[in-house]
């Protein structure tokens, strides 16, 4: 008879396409039989992969926290007691934490979420982080027919006091944006023909030049979302052209029919990748190992994140300046900086907010503008 965890492991790998699966095994020990079917049932209800990648992520950080705070998998549903728990571990105050150690999470309770990588940054968790992970606990309890402690005023209260006392300066996602200068010299470093260079190179340039597209939508491009299109004529020149169908994103929906497009010399880096790797079907960037053998399955979005920060440390560039989102930032900061239209960048980039945008166009203008050249 299987391990259970085994069999789990056999389930998730069903919905490897839509799931963080470089972790499969590590969700299958954390992850109950019943955490499972809800993913597996979610998948087959059409919910869109990235809310489920964001769901699935919240629970196993849910379920790896109350298993090194409790030695408990998560109740369901939860008593308010743990809730209030879980906003005392997360929210805190820096400044009481100095001289009370005890104050905030615990350190057996800290070391174990970071020896497993759910921990990273020092400090209280970004109240939003907490908020959206509560949600996520509150969506699920609801989903099994339950009710839950969420709408208690104590835990409503716990939070506004916590979210006061565990102030955070607000930092950018990507402290630097990949702009065109910097995009060059993170493909300097993809110089082999190696398969992992080869990827890396195709990664970044589509990622940059498809607008800037979210790292969970580059990690999960797939073949079949690849249309090509008549090539464009461009001084004389014939460039080749690609249609990528989005589908569904962050702000849109599967039904909007979402299309960005890929010109010149992406699509000819692509199509090297492409028949390199001989995919021709599902998963267009996939894992690589240390053998340089080439996964069945698609990159986790984190690993577009890192594959950024090692380029830009290879570059002699700080990897810790940049970040996927630096990409998205970077187009449009480009497209500013080349005099693009704002409108035309977001038919590119999806962007739904103007005001989102348009800041890297001011900030870009700001900068080149006669206002900051007064002593030049």
């Amino acid at each position: 008879m299987k391990d259970p965890v085994d069999l789990r492991a056999a389930k998730l790998d069903t919905i490897a396409a839509v799931l963080p699966m470089d972790r499969r095994d590590e969700l299958a020990e954390l992850l109950t039989d019943q955490d499972v079917e809800t993913l597996r049932h979610l998948v087959n209800e059409g919910m869109g992969a990235n809310t489920l990648r964001a769901l699935t992520s919240d629970l196993a950080y849910l379920q790896a926290w109350s298993l090194a705070s409790t030695g408990d998998a998560l109740p369901w549903p939860a008593p308010e007691a743990l809730l209030l728990k879980f906003v005392a571990h997360h929210l805190w105050d820096p400044e009481r934490r100095l001289t009370d150690p005890l104050h905030g999470m615990p350190a057996d309770v800290e070391n174990k979420l970071r020896l497993q990588g759910f921990l990273r940054a020092d400090g209280p968790h970004a109240p939003d982080t907490v908020r959206r992970r509560l949600a996520t606990w509150s969506t699920l309890t609801k989903w099994r027919g339950l009710d839950g402690a969420f709408p208690s005023p104590a835990l409503k209260s716990a939070i506004k006091l916590a979210v006061r006392a565990s102030v955070r300066p607000r930092r950018r996602k990507s402290a630097k944006a990949v702009t065109g200068d910097v995009l060059a010299k993170l493909l300097a470093t993809c110089k082999t023909d190696s398969l992992r260079d080869l990827r890396d190179r195709a990664l970044l340039m589509v990622a940059f030049a498809s607008g800037g597209r979210r790292r969970s939508e580059v990690a999960g491009l797939r073949v079949e979302q690849l249309a090509p299109e008549e090539p464009v004529k461009v001084d004389g020149a014939s460039l080749p052209s690609l249609a990528i169908h989005l589908g569904r994103t962050k702000t849109s929906s599967a039904e909007s029919g979402e299309i960005v497009y890929l010109t010149g010399r992406p699509v000819d880096v692509l199509d090297s990748w492409l028949r390199a790797s001989k995919i021709d079907s599902g998963s267009i960037f996939r894992a690589i190992d240390r053998w340089g053998n080439l996964s069945r399955r698609a990159l986790d979005p984190k690993a577009v994140n890192d594959i950024v920060k090692q380029r830009a440390e290879l570059a002699g560039l700080d990897p810790s300046e940049f970040s996927a989102h630096g990409l998205r930032s970077g187009y449009l900061t480009e497209a500013a900086n080349r005099g693009i239209p704002l409108p035309e960048a977001m038919e590119q980039s999806r962007h739904r907010s103007v005001q989102q945008a348009s800041s890297y166009y001011n900030n870009a203008q700001r900068r080149s503008g006669r206002a900051s050249r007064l002593l030049d």
